[in-house]
């Protein structure tokens, strides 16, 4: 484990005594592991606009191919991917990124103090212009477990 038995000291009786080394194999090992994970999980956890996303208890989507990905911030600002837009250029920059697909994937992602007719006036624009595939982004509830 982390320490090993000695060697006799001199005497009648066996005595053993502990060796004061520690054994750091074990702790690189786990070192190695969490920097794998943090590596693999540190690009998962950037997002571009920071938003306050609502709470479900939906299940995750599974995902093909990387989404487009349209953010609606508190204040009202648009959001394609990183980029800020304009309503009425909201249309032509998603079919300039789609290039002309109306099966690309679309993430509405809405802060949740946004009011609701706000959020169907994009989604109803989006799906004006022929995306047919467009899905509202929330985060799953806390500290409920899975069922």
């Amino acid at each position: 484990m982390g320490a090993e038995v000695g060697t006799r000291v001199r005497g009648r009786k066996a005595r053993y005594q502990p060796m004061a080394q520690i054994n750091v194999t074990p702790f690189v090992d786990v070192m190695l592991v969490l920097l794998i994970i943090f590596m693999v999980t540190a690009p998962l956890l950037s997002t571009g606009v920071k938003v306050d996303l609502p709470q479900t208890k939906a299940k995750p989507l599974s995902e093909e191919a990387k989404p487009l990905s349209v953010s609606l911030r508190a204040d009202g600002s648009i959001y394609v991917q990183d980029s800020e837009v304009e309503m009425n250029t909201l249309i032509e920059r998603l079919r300039a990124i789609a290039d002309v697909s109306k099966d690309t994937r679309i993430f509405v992602r809405a802060d949740e103090k946004l009011p609701y007719g706000r959020v169907m006036q994009v989604m109803g624009a989006i799906s004006g212009a022929g995306f047919n595939r467009v899905a509202l982004v929330t985060q799953p509830v806390k500290g409920a477990g899975s069922k």
